[in-house]
Order: structure tokens, then C-alpha cells, then sequence
């Protein structure tokens, strides 16, 4: 009966240590994840500021969609074709907080506050926004498949 017990003792400890390892190697992988998605944010902030084409076709999903602080929904090739025509051009983009990532197994979602000063769709824009980013990891590393602005009132 003892032997039993400490049989049963050792291979619930086993068992215990071998259905831990996973869910360490999925923090590490969501906090590698995480730090990605840190690294794309700033790459597609520098590409919007210098308004590089060949670096937002390769960030943007094909099926990206992009809703502005007024409720407009831009595609894909609409946000290119305003960026290649100087309609969508942007001063700055400043993070005025640390920028929340939640990552889920090959998706991310990331959210911050931001300033914004430049002009969207040919409309000057200036002040405060609420962001979300929605990425999604494909064949081709990670991808912004949706992104919204959100105006906050002027302080």
C-alpha cells in the first residue's frame, strides 16, 4: 500500500511538472509575441510619418480595414492611394501612454492614447485619440488587419 501511494505520489508530480511546461512556454511565447507586436507598432508609426509605401503594403493585411475618428471605413487600397496622393499625411504621432498589448495564441490586440497632427483623407486632424490595433500572425509575420481612431474631447 505505501509503495502505492508513493508511486502514485511521484507520477502525479511527473504529471504535474510535464502539463506545467506548456503553459510556460506559452507565456514566453506570448511575451516574445507581445514585444513583436511593440517592434510592428513602431515600424508602421515611421511608416506613416514618412509615408512609406512599400513598408504599409507589406504591414496591412490585404483585408485591412481602418476606421477614422470621424466613422469612416477606409480599405486597404483606399489608405494607400491617400498616402501615395499626400491626401493622408502625418506630422506626428506622439503615445501619450504605455501602449496595452494582449496577445491570443496568432492575434494581438494593442490599444494606447495618442496625439495626432496631420490631415487624414485630405482633412486636417490634430489632438487626442483612443487606438486599437488588431494584429493577426500569418505565414508572413505579424499583419495590421484593423485599426480604429477614436477623437477624445479636447481638455
Amino acid at each position: 500500500m505505501k509503495s502505492c501511494i508513493s508511486y502514485l505520489a511521484i507520477t502525479m508530480a511527473l504529471l504535474s511538472f510535464a502539463f506545467g511546461q506548456p503553459a510556460m512556454q506559452s507565456e514566453s511565447e506570448n511575451s516574445k509575441s507581445e514585444q513583436e507586436i511593440r517592434q510592428m507598432i513602431e515600424k508602421y508609426r515611421t511608416a506613416m510619418l514618412r509615408r512609406d509605401i512599400p513598408t504599409l503594403q507589406k504591414i496591412w493585411a490585404d483585408d485591412y480595414i481602418f476606421v477614422n475618428a470621424s466613422g469612416d471605413v477606409l480599405t486597404k487600397a483606399q489608405r494607400l492611394a491617400n498616402a501615395k496622393s499626400g491626401t493622408t499625411t502625418l506630422e506626428s504621432i506622439n503615445e501619450e501612454e504605455n501602449i496595452t498589448v494582449r496577445v491570443y495564441q496568432n492575434s494581438a490586440v494593442a490599444t494606447s492614447r495618442v496625439t495626432i497632427k496631420g490631415q487624414y483623407s485630405g482633412q486636417p486632424v490634430s489632438g487626442q485619440y483612443r487606438s486599437t490595433h488588431v494584429w493577426v500572425k500569418g505565414s508572413t509575420g505579424w499583419q495590421l488587419v484593423s485599426n480604429q481612431l477614436t477623437a477624445l474631447p479636447p481638455k
